[in-house]
């Protein structure tokens, strides 16, 4: 094993990934080859077009779906189901509805057999953290889609996992709270350091959030290429910054070239 890969927190090996579409009755070809290595304490976001396989990845990665070929080690040891080492973020927040904050968050501190004291204390310190105080005998109804998401955050990070798994969690919020989310997960992950696999099919999205940028091509998703993010934190990435628009320039004409590629899989 190479030296870059035995840095890596998680491993991607020549994956590839059929599934059968009952619809059309149909096997469809999903991922094909695909290699990505995601440092520890990285934020790696996932971009491509629509029906890439981003998704698919990130299930994969999370244990959720046995992929057809390939590997995926975390740390060194192999995914072969999910577990407390990778925590997920759901796009559709999948809270209990019965149940408060404080129990949401509370759920896989359950699971995992963690002490009331222990509980107690760690849901109190992740509450501060992303920004629920006073919220904590809410029910889901009562909130709006931004607070509903850092419930969804917290309940994740709360778990301590080594990794965090976000699948485009923020595309059912409105403009405005996405960008108040965007903001708070950087600042969450400056917090935590931990290791995080974005997948999102926003492209300003990505430029904000990664320091690396993984494009993948049209199904069967490849790695396209893998785009560094140069701008340092401390100066803004927004439109004001010529290096932010050249880098969400380049990543558009990049997925762009593969929307516009006539060539389709056989498989």
């Amino acid at each position: 094993m190479s030296d870059q890969q035995s840095e890596a927190k998680i491993d991607v090996r020549n994956l590839s990934h059929y599934y059968h579409d009952y619809q059309y009755n149909t096997r469809v070809h999903a991922l094909d080859n695909l290699s990505l290595d995601i440092k520890d304490g990285e934020f790696m976001c996932v971009l491509g077009p629509s029906g890439c396989g981003k998704s698919t990845l990130l299930y994969i990665v999370a244990g959720l779906i046995k992929p057809t070929h390939g590997k995926i080690e975390v740390d060194g040891i192999s995914v072969e189901g999910p577990g407390p080492d990778r925590g997920m973020v759901f796009q559709e927040y999948a809270l209990l509805p019965w149940k408060t904050v404080w129990k949401n968050i509370e759920i896989g501190l359950k699971i995992q057999k963690v002490s009331k004291a222990e509980r107690i204390e760690r849901i109190k310190q992740i509450i501060e953290l992303v920004g629920l105080e006073g919220f904590e005998s809410s029910f889901p109804h009562e909130l709006s889609g931004g607070m509903k998401q850092r419930v969804a955050v917290a309940r994740t990070l709360v778990t301590r996992p080594k990794v965090m798994l976000m699948d485009e969690p923020f595309a059912a919020v409105d403009a405005q709270t996405r960008i108040t989310m965007q903001q708070e997960v950087v600042r969450i992950w400056e917090a935590t350091r931990q290791t995080i696999l974005f997948v999102t099919h926003s492209v300003d999205e990505a430029a904000f959030l990664a320091d690396r940028v993984a494009i993948l091509t049209k199904r069967p998703g490849r790695i396209k290429s893998v785009v560094n993010v140069t701008t340092p934190r401390n100066i803004r990435r927004d439109g004001t910054d010529t290096k932010y628009l050249d880098l969400c320039n380049y990543i558009l004409t990049q997925i762009r070239s593969e929307v516009q590629n006539k060539s389709t899989s056989t498989a």
